[in-house]
């Protein structure tokens, strides 16, 4: 069973919020009723461009984000 902390709940947002943008380039949207995840995406980290390129924006930014995660908990 895994346990999600109350810490990694930003990391696991951006990581839903990436799948969210990926199925919307393929045409699928995860809600009718809400914003999608191009805007949220856009608003909240301030990226500009079309879809595709705010999802190389996003993958890029948790890539560099995992790394940093990474060289912390090694230096412990």
């Amino acid at each position: 069973m895994t346990v999600i902390t109350k810490e990694q709940m930003p990391m696991l947002r951006l990581f839903m919020l990436h799948q969210g943008l990926q199925l919307e380039l393929q045409g699928m949207r995860l809600t009718a009723k809400t914003r999608s995840c191009y805007s949220i995406v856009k608003s909240e980290l301030g990226f500009k461009g079309d879809k595709q390129n705010v999802y190389n924006q996003l993958t890029d930014y948790i890539a560099s984000l995992q790394t940093v995660d990474v060289l912390e908990i090694d230096e412990e």
